[in-house]
């Protein structure tokens, strides 16, 4: 039997089916008459309480859209490639094509029509094809929005299955449709709703597809296309199939023809001719095809799913507009800023976070990999974000931690220690011994005040420090309050380090998120005000409303501040301190590679045993930042200190923004806690013999340190390879 013949065969079928569905609509639905204009509803009530949800909704949802804070696009998230429009954003001719060729009595009857139907189905038996319409286009419009809503497969199968009661159904529905709804209104939501092949749902997803214009520019030989692409869009898809594009859209036009639509002229001159079609590129899909930030969207869509609980599927298919912090200018500068350091094509991983104090907002985030792709096929790529995932220490920068309770504690920044090197602790023990630790190199001097060892890096200083606190207790819960966490499956939880005491916290020897610490050095540079880092400002539905949880809250609640965990003069006095390790003029300093003139800076380096992490975080008081350069799979050096790499990354990812804005400053340090000056030469305090390695509050002779007379020839962040383990097989560094 050949294809026409089948297809006549099952046309007529349909044609008796229909026959049978009409008669028992009109027995159960409709008044015993027929109007001119077509059916009408016995009971509308009855009718439009049958809508489900789905067919309340105007507009159908399309794309979630990812914009940068500037409001530029990042990534879309979705199922469907669907931009819904408006009726005024449809070109005329679009809608009289489609009305002429799927359902031409559209205007006269009220969402079901049979005399419509009965003419289609004898016209197409004897073309043996599909050349006009059978359903009404609410009719269509009803089972595309139950069949593109359906979650369940047995949901799909109803929308589909062949029975009377599908038809009697959906024949309802449309007639309750039509009581409810103008006809533009029905006609725009099913030109949004339509599948128009190519992956394309929607007449201006459509018409980017096929023609790189937006819909309210179709013109007559575009529109007659896309019209005749619904009935069959994979068959007649123009451009896998220009050939039998043509045949289908010339049958649009004739049929816009015999209605008076069109005149002779564009029917002759039209169908003549091939069909012209400019392929547009599909709109980006997911973290993997983000315009810029892939790291930073991966973290917004983890954060998105978790902290919001929004779904794959409602961000597939619920048409947000999701509001950003990304700054594209410093995304752009934290990317280039790496890339001049670690390449694509590096062993090497490195990183750069960027985020506001005072807000949380994440402003960047670069890592030197492809985010998304296949590693086996493309070595650059990387699905991992490790400027998010603790994976490394980040050595002496949790000094920073120490030196805050030491402060709290009622030790200022000109607390004084003399300190042998190496140094043996009287407080902790590595495997039953007292822990000792030695300095990099032999430039110390022995005695140095709390400002001087923070940015000199002392290691031998720092365990002293450690011992005067008596516990780790302090330093651990420090860091907690001022952002980091300690709950990753790699991390030891803060509560064993406590319990264990391991003096080696202050060298920062476990795993660390560098978004963590960005977070607690951004809580320094805000004056104590903690903020967890949030990538986004609001969610907001397709008809631009915040988005609700259960609650009937906006599931974005603005920014998770809390003022004060530390005292700000704490804070104002670190960040003093702090610059002297970038800003010149300090000897001994360890990363003066980060100083972007007439800017003020505070930072630390850090670097772990062997030199397989080394890490940098700065602040000027509008942006702190960290940067690291790691090895990610092994444990061999990446070369060199924190001073060195990720200072360098820093400098060159905040100069081009920094050295287009005014210069700010941070706050004066707090007589409370400096001492009455930061930077007061150090002065001696000799442990007595019964406490060696100690400290003592009286009974020694005051003396200067002599100036620094010999800086080193790269800036040195003290960590050596070899220096001994703790208890727990932890090694410190500088």
């Amino acid at each position: 039997m050949s294809d026409t013949a089948r297809f006549r065969l099952g046309a007529l079928g349909k044609l008796v089916a229909m026959i049978v569905v009409a008669g028992v609509l009109i027995a159960a639905l409709l008044f015993p008459w027929v109007g001119g204009t077509g059916l009408v509803a016995r009971n509308s009530t009855s009718l439009l309480d049958a809508l489900p949800v789905e067919l309340t909704d105007r507009t159908p949802n399309g794309n979630t859209r990812v914009l940068a804070a500037d409001g530029s696009l990042i990534t879309e998230f979705y199922e469907n490639n669907r931009t819904p429009v408006t009726p005024a954003q449809v070109s005329p001719v679009m809608k009289q094509a489609l009305v002429d060729i799927e359902d031409s009595r559209f205007y006269e009857h009220n969402g079901l029509d049979v005399q419509g139907t009965l003419r289609a189905l004898a016209k197409n038996v004897a073309a043996g094809g599909v050349e006009e319409g059978g359903s009404t286009l609410t009719q269509q419009l009803v089972k595309q929005t139950l069949l593109q809503t359906a979650s369940t497969p047995e949901e799909r199968q109803a929308a589909t299955e062949q029975t009377v009661g599908r038809k009697l159904k959906e024949a309802r529905l449309a007639l309750a449709l039509e009581q409810t709804y103008s006809k533009d209104e029905i006609l725009t939501r099913y030109l949004n709703i339509a599948y128009f092949g190519h992956g394309a749902y929607g007449i201006q997803a459509a018409a980017r597809t096929y023609f790189s214009v937006d819909a309210a520019d179709l013109t007559l030989p575009q529109a007659s296309v896309l019209a005749g692409l619904v009935q069959s869009p994979a068959a007649d898809d123009p451009l896998a199939h220009p050939a039998a594009a043509q045949t289908r859209r010339n049958q649009v036009l004739h049929r816009m023809h015999t209605l008076g639509h069109i005149t002779d002229q564009e029917l002759a001159d039209i169908s003549a001719s091939p069909v012209q079609t400019v392929e547009g590129a599909k709109p980006p899909n997911g973290c993997a095809q983000a315009a810029i930030g892939g790291f930073f969207c991966a973290y917004l869509k983890d954060y998105l799913n978790g902290r919001l609980k929004l779904s794959d599927a409602q961000l597939d298919n619920g048409g947000y507009t999701i509001q950003t912090t990304l700054r594209p200018d410093m995304q752009a500068a934290g990317d280039q800023g790496v890339l001049n350091t670690v390449g694509l094509d590096s062993n090497l991983i490195g990183t750069y976070d960027a985020i506001q104090p005072g807000t949380g907002h994440v402003l960047a985030m670069s890592v030197n990999r492809t985010y998304g792709c296949d590693r086996n096929t493309n070595p650059t790529c990387e699905s991992v974000n490790f400027a998010v995932a603790p994976s490394k220490g980040s050595g002496s920068t949790f000094k920073l931690f120490v030196a805050a309770a030491a402060l709290e504690q009622g030790k200022p920044a000109t607390y004084t220690l003399t300190t042998s090197n190496p140094y043996v602790s009287r407080v902790y023990k590595d495997k039953g011994r007292p822990y000792t630790v030695p300095n990099v190199g032999s430039s110390y001097p022995n005695t140095l005040t709390m400002t001087q060892a923070l940015y000199m890096s002392s290691n031998t200083y720092f365990l002293a420090l450690e011992d005067a606190l008596g516990s780790v207790r302090g330093p651990v819960e420090m860091a907690q309050r001022l952002g980091m966490s300690f709950n990753a499956s790699n991390q030891k939880p803060a509560e064993k380090i406590i319990a264990e005491n391991n003096g080696s916290f202050t060298y920062g020897t476990e795993p660390v998120s560098p978004l963590d610490l960005a977070t607690a050095y951004a809580t320094i540079a805000a004056r104590g005000t903690k903020c967890e880092p949030i990538p986004l400002t609001q969610v907001l539905t397709s008809d631009g409303k915040p988005l609700t949880g259960d609650d009937g809250q906006p599931v974005v609640k603005g920014d998770q501040c809390t003022p004060n965990v530390i005292d700000p003069g704490i804070a104002d006095t670190l960040n003093q301190m702090l610059r002297n390790d970038v800003e010149p003029g300090h000897a001994l300093q360890t990363a003066p590679r980060a100083y972007v003139p007439g800017h003020q800076i505070a930072g630390k380096t850090g670097t772990i045993n062997q030199n397989d992490s080394v890490a940098f975080v700065g602040s000027t008081p509008e942006y702190t930042a960290s940067a690291f350069v790691l090895n990610p799979y092994s444990n061999a050096s990446v070369g060199g200190f924190g001073g060195g790499k990720p200072a360098t990354i820093w400098h060159d990812a905040m100069a081009p923004i920094l050295t287009n804005q005014p210069t700010a400053e941070f706050p004066p340090a707090d007589p409370k806690y400096s001492g009455g000056d930061v930077n007061r030469p150090a002065v001696s305090y000799t442990p007595p013999a019964s406490n060696p390695g100690g400290t003592t509050t009286g009974g020694a002779t005051p003396t200067q340190t002599p100036p620094d007379t010999a800086t080193p020839a790269a800036p040195v962040s003290p960590a050596a390879p070899g220096l001994p383990p703790d208890t727990n097989g932890n090694a410190p560094t500088g």
